[in-house]
């Protein structure tokens, strides 16, 4: 058996750059950081040489191509796996449109599960790599390069998404206490909605291309992600609120359907209860409401907003087998 386990996300700003209808044209970047929420794959040969899938449902069948789950088959088909397997998936959220970058984590774990398990080791760039020609090629899905990079690497980055199609990691260099003062800071809600992000990237995609505000409102979000940068290795977070604020601002006006009345008052709640900024995670429309907000307010927050708060940490490892224990025979 081998299992792996991959981290989710929280991305803070830049989202939507990582779209190629935008860094195509021009140099796009995020900053975000991997979190302890996991999707774990496990993976066990088959006995009887079929296929066994576990997710939210479950399949078992005799060929790849009888396969529905689309992620998986098209990783499949990426590893030449014909047969002979049984994989299982599980989350610590839920598993699909909650904006923490879940279906990508599944993709890159999936990858990094299956590599093991044919006695073969990749690296963090590589299954990221993979991971994007998987989701964005093979199975055509309009999403970016963020979330796979985030769930390969780990840790707090940069990353920088060139015209080219190469993608580069940077970490976030600051203190220790500065890290610690930051994380303090930061609240996560559960805002009990899930949505699918396909249709709300896609027509972001569509107004990159048609929409100069658009494409100006994506370049001064890469900006603020040099900003941030800078203010976390300079160890102030007093503006990090506002950037956050301003960010926000600008992903709502990048396509229809990022926000509606119920998560501005969310968001407006939690500005009036004290916080310095707050932002949806994700391409929006539900899933998690980030908040910055200094640790005496957090109790304001919480009654202003009204919602679920969900303990999240940092953390520094991406992507990982926690469990090898392989086959003798393949």
């Amino acid at each position: 058996m081998i299992i792996s386990r991959t981290p989710l996300r929280m991305s803070f700003v830049g989202g939507g750059s990582d779209l190629s209808a935008f860094y195509r044209e021009e140099v796009g970047a995020v900053l975000s950081t991997a979190v302890d929420k996991y999707v774990y794959v496990s993976v066990n040969p088959k006995f009887d040489g079929g296929i066994r899938l576990a997710y939210s449902r479950t399949e078992e069948v005799e060929r790849l191509d009888q396969i529905e789950h689309r992620l998986f088959r098209a990783a499949f088909e990426t590893l030449g796996i014909k047969g002979g397997v049984e994989v299982t998936t599980t989350a610590d959220i839920p598993s699909r449109g909650t904006g923490l970058g879940s279906s990508s984590s599944f993709t890159v774990g999936l990858l990094k599960a299956m590599y093991a398990y044919l006695g073969r080791n990749i690296s963090a760039a590589r299954v990221a790599e993979i991971a994007c020609d998987v989701e964005i090629n093979r199975c055509a899905e309009p999403i970016g390069k963020q979330d796979q990079y985030a769930a390969a690497f780990g840790g707090m980055n940069l990353i920088e998404f060139m015209p080219d199609e190469t993608v580069r990691v940077d970490p976030i260099i600051m203190t220790g206490e500065t890290r610690r003062c930051f994380q303090q800071q930061l609240m996560v809600f559960y805002t009990g909605r899930t949505r699918s992000a396909s249709d709300i990237l896609r027509g972001q995609s569509e107004a990159v291309v048609d929409n100069v505000q658009v494409r100006k409102a994506l370049r001064r979000m890469v900006r603020l992600t040099y900003i941030m940068r800078d203010e976390l290795s300079a160890g102030s977070l007093d503006g990090v609120g506002e950037i956050l604020k301003e960010n926000w601002a600008l992903k709502k006006s990048l396509a229809n359907g990022i926000s509606d009345p119920e998560i501005d008052a969310w968001h407006d709640a939690a500005l009036l209860a004290g916080a310095d900024g707050a932002k949806l995670l994700g391409a929006g429309a539900g899933g998690f409401l980030m908040v910055m907000a200094p640790p005496e307010r957090h109790e304001d927050v919480r009654r202003a907003v009204g919602l679920r708060q969900v303990p999240v940490s940092f953390v520094a490892s991406g992507t990982r087998i926690l469990f090898y224990n392989p086959p003798m025979e393949m």
